[in-house]
């Protein structure tokens, strides 16, 4: 999405990327594709430094991911992952209005 245009966003336009480091985080990371897509997606919006982290990831995942950001970062990681939600005792999703409450606060 282009620097200065709105979708659900609410009154906030999106922020100009160029030249930033932009931090993309995620809970869980199994296959990885949604912080790949994420990644690429910040770099094309002209982000000069990508760092992908989460708490929870497979080592092999964490390895794939090299190739679209400059840093990706664990704070665990074992090659027998399983599930993201088996790190977790409550794994509900959030619900977009919670984020909207969220990002509001």
């Amino acid at each position: 999405m282009p620097a200065g245009s709105r979708s659900n966003r609410g009154d906030r336009i999106f922020p100009s990327l160029d030249g930033a480091t932009v931090i993309v985080v995620d809970d869980g990371l199994a296959t990885g594709a949604t912080m790949r897509a994420a990644a690429v997606a910040v770099r094309r919006l002209g982000a000069s430094t990508v760092v992908c982290a989460t708490p929870v990831a497979p080592t092999q995942t964490l390895a794939a991911l090299a190739d679209v950001a400059d840093d990706v970062v664990a704070a665990f990681s074992t090659p027998n992952f399983g599930s993201v939600g088996s790190f977790y005792d409550d794994f509900t999703q959030t619900t977009d209005d919670e984020v909207r409450a969220c990002l509001n606060a």
